[in-house]
């Protein structure tokens, strides 16, 4: 029966609902690894080290932060579930492809502005970042521009939890996601100043 139906499809149809399904679970991944505590994101793969290196979901600054994986594949998620579901419904294909775009990132903005009150609710807790978070271990979350040139994200275990922060650093090179740091000190409230260290256990 599934055989049939695919056969039965056009090749539109068949590339839609490719990249459908590929974003779906790939989507189901990332949601499981988030709940187990790992990294789920990493940096788009346009390796500029600019401000855009220092973008993530819950920090929303010049759209910077659009380039990441976690949001291409959100974004994909609503294109391709909006083209298929919608596609009895619309019969110009030009049509169904610009409504598909304008879900796709209406979702991305929306999981962007999720993330971010998430992570003001997060920050707004008990925790004293400028005393509390210095010596606290971690991995880089986005490229850290090397010299104070630019601000990245890591990851730290602070007061039992893993939580993420804005962050620099003095390092001659850019500290690359996946680096693990530890926290030297606090530039301001979300801002941390962090050195790269040899290795990082959660």
């Amino acid at each position: 029966m599934i055989a049939s139906w695919w056969a039965g499809l056009s090749l539109f149809m068949k590339i839609m609902w490719g990249i459908t399904l590929a974003a779906t679970l790939t989507f189901v991944i990332q949601s499981i690894l988030t709940f187990l505590g790992a990294d789920a994101d990493t940096d788009f793969d346009v390796d500029v080290d600019t401000s855009m290196d220092g973008a993530d979901l819950s920090n929303i600054e010049g759209g910077s932060n659009l380039y990441t994986f976690r949001n291409f594949v959100n974004f994909l998620l609503g294109f391709g579930w909006s083209t298929v579901l919608l596609r009895g419904s619309i019969g110009a294909t030009w049509l169904l492809i610009l409504v598909s775009v304008a879900v796709g990132v209406l979702l991305v903005a929306l999981v962007m502005w999720l993330f971010r009150w998430l992570s003001s609710m997060q920050q707004s807790g008990t925790i004293h970042v400028q005393t509390d978070a210095v010596g606290c271990e971690g991995t880089v979350y986005l490229t850290i521009p090397a010299q104070r040139s630019g601000e990245g994200k890591v990851q730290i275990t602070i007061a039992g939890a893993v939580r993420e922060y804005a962050a620099v650093t003095e390092s001659e090179q850019p500290l690359k996601t996946g680096t693990p740091i530890r926290v030297v000190s606090s530039v301001n409230a979300n801002t941390l100043l962090v050195e790269e260290t040899t290795s990082y256990t959660v």
